[in-house]
């Protein structure tokens, strides 16, 4: 399916800074939640370090997707009774955070850009995506579909992910001067989110 992409202006705001909205849809029209959405400067300018957080709550990753810049270093707290057991495969970053309750001693240095699926050994259904970026302009959308970012004038790559895409996104070029709202269309297959299963016959019984 090709990118869809409808520019509107919304008006003037100096200069030095683009106030920068984008709606993403899915290939209905319906508003794409747990998107990441990336403007990629073509002069990167130097950031400091960042940090962030994935929880283990309810026994589900909190939150489902997170974007992070390149260098970021992200926590892992464990907020159930159960102990979780933290890893990832993925080649932009291989780790592994065994049987632990609480937070763990030190948080998860993410040197290298790409997609980190997370899972646990002990609850196989438990399952969370790190989007790791070269750009400090990233965000996921809301349950509008929706993602704000405050960038300075120039040139940027728009890039775009979902868990659930069913074909890499390609990049869109733009120029920022002035405020935007840009929606985008990406084809995903739906799925359900991963959730704690419920008490019964069969199922995990533990909190």
């Amino acid at each position: 399916m090709q990118n869809m992409l409808l520019v509107l202006v919304m008006g003037l705001s100096g200069l030095c800074q683009a106030a920068v909205t984008v709606q993403v849809q899915d290939q209905t029209g319906q508003p794409l939640e747990d998107a990441v959405v990336e403007l990629v400067a073509s002069t990167p300018a130097v950031q400091p370090a960042t940090s962030a957080e994935v929880r283990q709550q309810d026994l589900t990753f909190v939150p489902f997707v997170s974007a992070v810049m390149q260098g970021a270093q992200v926590d892992f707290p464990n907020m159930d009774k159960t102990r979780h057991h933290v890893y990832s495969f993925s080649p932009a970053k291989e780790f592994e955070l065994k049987l632990y309750v609480g937070k763990p001693e030190a948080p998860i240095l993410f040197d290298k850009a790409g997609i980190v699926a997370l899972g646990c050994n002990i609850h196989d259904y438990m399952q969370a995506y790190i989007y790791v970026g070269t750009s400090p302009y990233l965000a996921v959308s809301g349950a509008d579909g929706k993602v704000r970012l405050q960038v300075p004038a120039g040139e940027y790559q728009l890039r775009l992910w979902h868990p659930w895409q069913n074909a890499d996104w390609q990049p869109v070029s733009l120029t920022l001067a002035e405020d935007q709202t840009h929606q985008v269309s990406l084809a995903i297959t739906h799925q359900q989110k991963p959730q704690k299963p419920k008490k019964g016959f069969g199922a995990y019984t533990g909190s």
